[in-house]
């Protein structure tokens, strides 16, 4: 039984036995039982409370493991290695535009394409690699270099 079954119980045993209420032994014990109900009741509310919370608690976490996955998967990386702790998806690179003159941060996948817009005044850029030296996969420059 748990304590709500067990306080039911109590009172239908006091209920049961016919306590007389007007003596004082009667009183004491019908107050008791009153405030036991009482109490009671509250464990209960709170023991309701904290099944809700840790059922929010669980969906938090499920998210959480969820997003994990996706900021800290190592799936996508492309090199070689066995045990990846490479940064090879971390390198940022920086260009600054003409127009604005806004710094804009790119990764190695956006840097790959032909042009982007400026987020700041909306400028079209075009990346040009044919003189490019900086040693990157995001163009042919290493392949210039061995011919």
């Amino acid at each position: 039984m748990d304590i709500c079954e067990k306080i039911a119980y109590i009172k239908g045993l006091a209920e049961g036995l016919g306590l007389d209420e007007a003596t004082k032994e009667g009183k004491i014990l019908a107050a008791i039982i009153d405030l036991l109900g009482d109490i009671t009741e509250e464990i209960c509310d709170i023991e309701d409370g904290c099944d809700e919370l840790m059922e929010q608690i669980d969906a938090v976490d499920e998210d959480l493991s969820a997003l994990e996955e996706v900021i800290y998967d190592d799936d996508d990386c492309e090199c070689d290695c066995d045990d990846c702790d490479c940064d090879c998806d971390d390198e940022v690179y920086e260009i600054e535009c003409p127009a604005c003159n806004d710094i804009i941060y790119l990764d190695a996948e956006m840097l790959a394409e032909e042009g982007m817009t400026c987020p700041n005044c909306g400028t079209e850029l075009e990346f040009d690699f044919d003189d490019c030296d900086c040693g990157c996969d995001c163009c042919d420059c290493e392949k210039e270099d061995e011919e």
